[in-house]
C-alpha cells in the first residue's frame, strides 16, 4: 500500500505540474467567467423587467375618505413619476381601526396576495409588513400619506411599523433555499471540472506512455495519481474563482441575493460544502477516468461521456426533488445513493443541525469512490492491457525502458 502510495504521488505531481505550467491553465481560469458575466447581465435584465411588470400589492384599510385620497394620490405620481416607483394598492373592507388580528388576518389571506397592509390615518399611517417589506416601502407609503395628507411633501408624517414575525415554517422555507443554493453550485463545480478526467489518459494511451507507466508502476497508483492530480488543478481554479467571488461581494455585496443562515451555520456549511464537492469529484471522475481509459479516441471519450452526463444530470435532478421533503423515504434514498448523496446531503445541511448524518455520509462516500476506482482499474487491465496482439510484454517493455533492447526509430 505505501508503494501504491508513493507511485501515485509521482504520476499525480507529475501531471499537476504538467498541467499548471501550461498556457491552456490560464484560459482554463479564465474560460468560466463569461459565462458568469452574461448570466449576471441577464439576470440584471430580468430583475429590471419584473420589478417594473410584477409590482407588489399593498392593502389600504383606512376610513373611505382617506383611502380614495390615497389611491387618488398614488394614481397622481405615477402619472408623473412612472409605474415603478410606487406599489399597486388595494382597497380593504375597513372602517379605519382595524385591530391588529384584523390586520394580520389580511396578511395571511393567500385571496388578497398583499406584500403589506397600511391603516390608521393620514396623519399618523401604520405599517403592517414583514421586516424586509416595511424597509423596502416605508419611504414610499409615508410618501403617499404626506401627499394625500397636505399635497406636499415637505411635512411628511412619521410612519409607524408594525412587523410581523416569521413563523416556523417561513424560516424552514427559507433554508431549503440556501440548500438549493449550495445544491447547484456543488453539482456546476463537479460537471465543469470533472469531466475533463474523461481525456486524461487518450494521449498516453496513443504514445504508448501507458504501456510503460504500466510496466514501471502498479496501475492503481496511475489512475490514483491521475485523479487526485485533477482535484488539486479543480481545487485551484475553484481558489480563484472564490477569490473573484470574494471581491465582486465585497464591491457589489449590498445588490446580491443575502441567502438565509443554515441550519449547521455558514462554516461547518462551507466546509461541508467543500468536502461533498471533494467526494463527488472523486467518485465521478474515478468513473470518468475508467470510462477514458476505456477508449482509445476522444470521439469515442465524447461519445461515452453524454449517457454519464446525462445520468448524472438525473441525480442531481432527483436530489433537488427530495430537498422539501426532508427525513422522508425517498430523501433517505437520495442521502444513501452515492452519486447523489453529495447534494442531498448539502441540502440537509441547510435544513437539519445534526452532524453525524454528514460523517456516516462521507465514510461511505470514500468507500464508493475506491470502490469505483478499482473497478476502473480492472477494466482497464482485463480489457486494455491484455488485449490486441501488438501489445508488448511487461518484460520488453522494461528492458526497452533501461536501455538493454533499442526503442524503435534508433
Amino acid at each position: 500500500m505505501r508503494e501504491i502510495i508513493r507511485a501515485a504521488f509521482v504520476i499525480g505531481r507529475r501531471d499537476f505540474t504538467a498541467i499548471i505550467m501550461s498556457k491552456a491553465f490560464l484560459f482554463f481560469l479564465i474560460g468560466p467567467l463569461f459565462p458568469v458575466l452574461v448570466g449576471v447581465a441577464a439576470g440584471s435584465l430580468g430583475g429590471q423587467i419584473a420589478k417594473e411588470t410584477a409590482q407588489p400589492l399593498i392593502g389600504i384599510a383606512m376610513d373611505a375618505p382617506s383611502t380614495q385620497k390615497m389611491v387618488a394620490t398614488r394614481e397622481a405620481l405615477v402619472g408623473e413619476l412612472g409605474q415603478g416607483w410606487f406599489p399597486e394598492l388595494k382597497t380593504l373592507a375597513s372602517s379605519g381601526d382595524a385591530s391588529d388580528a384584523e390586520l394580520k388576518a389580511f396578511l395571511a389571506d393567500k385571496k388578497n396576495n398583499l406584500a403589506a397592509v397600511v391603516s390608521g390615518s393620514l396623519d399618523t399611517p401604520i405599517l403592517t409588513a414583514t421586516p424586509g417589506k416595511a424597509k423596502q416601502w416605508d419611504d414610499e407609503i409615508a410618501l403617499l400619506a404626506g401627499y394625500a395628507a397636505s399635497g406636499q411633501s415637505t411635512n411628511l408624517p412619521k410612519l409607524e411599523l408594525r412587523l410581523v414575525k416569521k413563523s416556523a415554517g417561513a424560516s424552514k422555507q427559507s433554508r431549503i433555499l440556501t440548500g438549493q443554493a449550495g445544491q447547484v453550485l456543488v453539482f456546476m463545480l463537479t460537471m465543469l471540472l470533472a469531466g475533463m478526467v474523461l481525456s486524461n489518459l487518450v494521449e498516453e494511451k496513443a504514445n504508448k506512455i501507458i504501456e510503460i507507466l504500466a510496466a514501471s508502476i502498479p496501475m492503481e497508483s496511475v489512475f490514483l495519481g491521475k485523479l487526485f492530480a485533477m482535484l488539486a488543478m479543480a481545487c485551484c481554479g475553484v481558489f480563484v474563482w472564490a477569490g473573484l467571488g470574494i471581491a465582486a461581494i465585497s464591491i457589489w455585496g449590498p445588490g446580491l441575493p443575502n441567502f438565509p443562515t443554515p441550519a449547521t451555520g455558514w462554516p461547518i456549511f462551507l466546509a461541508l460544502a467543500v468536502i461533498y464537492f471533494g467526494l463527488a469529484y472523486l467518485m465521478l471522475g474515478a468513473l470518468f477516468l475508467g470510462i477514458g481509459a476505456m477508449a482509445a479516441t476522444v470521439r469515442e471519450v465524447q461519445t461515452l461521456s453524454m449517457p454519464v452526463t446525462m445520468l448524472q444530470l438525473i441525480n442531481f435532478f432527483f436530489a433537488s426533488y427530495t430537498v422539501t421533503k426532508l427525513n422522508q423515504p425517498i430523501e433517505q434514498a437520495a442521502a444513501i445513493f452515492p452519486f447523489s448523496s453529495p447534494f442531498a446531503m448539502i441540502a440537509r445541511a441547510s435544513q437539519d443541525p445534526t452532524l453525524w448524518h454528514h460523517g456516516v455520509a462521507i465514510i461511505g462516500q470514500i468507500f464508493f469512490a475506491i470502490l469505483v476506482l478499482r473497478i476502473g482499474v480492472w477494466l482497464f487491465k482485463r480489457n486494455v492491457m491484455k488485449s490486441g496482439s501488438g501489445k508488448m510484454k511487461d518484460g520488453d517493455v522494461k528492458r526497452r525502458l533501461f536501455g538493454i533492447i533499442p526503442m524503435p526509430g534508433r
